[in-house]
């Protein structure tokens, strides 16, 4: 490496070393019964590093990992850029066709499994023919299957050095799989640089600082809990609790027993948070900082939080995995002056609307929203057709529709996918579950089209009551009669126990639409 770009050079692993450089025996990340301070953690991950290069893997070479959040997933996401390879965290819900499809299309040369999904992983590599260098299960304490070395054995006789390898900004330091729409899921490759700036815009349009104490509970496999909070806390030294699993009971006793001032939850997760007997059980007054993120959050929902933690403020993180994900920010003191709003472009993102043709619409006009941003990824793996139109016009184009205010504030109004065509009017999803959510008896809401003979769309709302309310389909079909546009209110109303999620939760609509599809006939 030339002298200078290693001088210049500020890559994932950097960020850790010189946090350790600043707090070196301050507690960076708890994970059940284990602390480790920075010096601690980084020591970990360059003895990770250095039993990767040991083991043959070179600078680019892809490494899988399958868990659910622990402290070795922390390590390694760390240990893995500082060896100069490349992380694809893995989606553990996945069946194993469809995680023997990434295996196959990543052509990883190194897995790591927490052992309740060894044999997932091992299902995987053999349907996609694959033999990597290294197998190895992520447990504490240690545990050993056939090939499969136990992680914190592997590691522990390593160099705890800094490990010297050319490293630049724009190499790919991880690689997400999208849990998309289509057939099959999209690699996209995120850069040091990606990940490093989008941390900046996440610090300062957060207002996060090192005496924080954040929560780690969503999926660390998705980049908003990775990198919008996991990997910002570790940038600025603060202190972190991982949870193997977003459970509402264990979320609130951890935020009551750490004291913790931060919280990040989808607005499935927060509506769980809210319904759940130890919400008011438990002392949450230490909670500043809340945010929302992955979908959009029903503004009674909002209401009905800011009522109950009045000590906290509330940030709205918009974006996607392809710009490492944070786009937009809807600030505290715009929440209820601006409800539903995604906000606006963050740091260091440029965003406007546009219609098919990539021309910027009027103010208040509905268009694909597009960003120019040092966020955005390389492009997708593997995939120059995708990422060509992805980047079509020299913006990236996110695939969801919005509009802009006067005041450069943007709402989502549906993704592309989402909007209804009925009776050859386009109806918005989102604003229809808007008003769904005022009826006092509803809990969740997603509201499809389905075919139907007519219409060609019919606006379908799938609701849920609250626990122990008796909600009918002609009660919700009569609420939405009286408050919306004819062609905006629902043909058809199921009631149901619950909605299908994605571990980041999102409400899979596309699940829905396969459910209901034959609902006219």
């Amino acid at each position: 490496m030339l002298e200078a770009q290693r001088v210049r050079r500020n890559a994932l692993g950097d960020i850790l070393r010189r946090s350790r450089g600043r707090n070196p025996d301050k507690p960076a990340l708890y994970f059940e019964e284990e602390v480790l301070t920075y010096t601690q953690l980084d020591q970990l991950a360059n003895k990770t590093a250095h039993s990767l290069l040991s083991k043959g893997l070179q600078k680019g070479e892809r490494v899988a990992v399958l868990s659910r959040n622990s402290m070795d997933f922390a390590i390694l996401n760390f240990g893995i850029a500082k060896a100069g390879a490349i992380m694809v965290p893995i989606n553990f819900m996945l069946n194993k066709e469809d995680v023997a499809y990434i295996f196959g299309h990543a052509e990883v040369s190194a897995c790591f499994a927490a052992p309740e999904f060894m044999q997932l992983a091992q299902d995987g590599l053999q349907l996609a023919g694959m033999s990597p260098k290294l197998l190895s299960l992520m447990s504490k304490p240690a545990v050993q299957a056939g090939e499969w070395l136990p992680f914190r054995t592997l590691i522990e006789a390593a160099d705890d050095h800094e490990p010297e390898v050319d490293i630049v900004d724009e190499d790919v330091v991880q690689i997400l799989y999208t849990s998309g729409t289509e057939s099959k899921p999209k690699g996209v490759m995120l850069t040091h640089k990606s990940i490093i700036s989008e941390y900046v815009s996440t610090i300062i349009e957060g207002g996060m600082t090192q005496d924080d104490v954040a929560v780690h509970a969503l999926p660390l496999f998705h980049s908003a809990q990775l990198h919008c909070f996991l990997g910002p806390y570790v940038y600025l030294g603060g202190s972190g609790i991982i949870l193997e699993q977003a459970t509402p009971a264990l979320m609130l006793q951890t935020v009551e027993t750490y004291k913790a001032t931060q919280l990040f939850c989808p607005p499935t997760v927060w509506i769980a948070l809210l319904r759940s007997p130890d919400f008011a059980a438990r002392n949450l007054s230490s909670l500043q900082k809340c945010y929302y993120g992955a979908a959009i959050m029903p503004v009674e929902v909002l209401k009905e939080l800011g009522k109950r933690l009045p000590n906290a403020q509330f940030y709205n993180f918009y974006g996607q995995t392809e710009v490492a994900p944070l786009a937009t920010v809807l600030q505290p003191k715009d929440q209820m002056r601006k409800p539903g709003s995604a906000g606006k472009p963050a740091l260091n993102v440029e965003t406007k609307i546009v219609d098919d043709d990539g021309n910027e619409v009027p103010r208040g006009s509905v268009g694909e929203i597009v960003h120019r941003t040092s966020h955005a990824m390389l492009g997708y793996f593997r995939d120059e057709e995708k990422t060509q139109a992805a980047f079509q016009g020299g913006w990236f184009h996110s695939g969801d529709l919005g509009i802009m205010d006067d005041e450069g504030y943007i709402t989502v109004v549906d993704r592309k996918k989402d909007m209804i065509k009925s009776g050859g009017e386009n109806v918005a999803s989102r604003e229809v579950e808007e008003l769904i959510y005022q009826h006092p008896k509803v809990s969740e809401v997603a509201v499809i089209g389905v075919p139907h003979p007519f219409w060609i769309e019919a606006v379908t709302a799938v609701v849920v009551p609250k626990a122990g309310e008796l909600l009918t389909a002609d009660e919700m079909l009569a609420f939405c009669k009286d408050r919306l546009s004819s062609f905006k209110a629902p043909k058809y109303v199921v009631i149901a126990d619950n909605l299908p999620r994605n571990p980041s939760g999102k409400i899979l609509k596309r699940e829905l639409r396969l459910r209901y599809e034959t609902l006219t006939t």
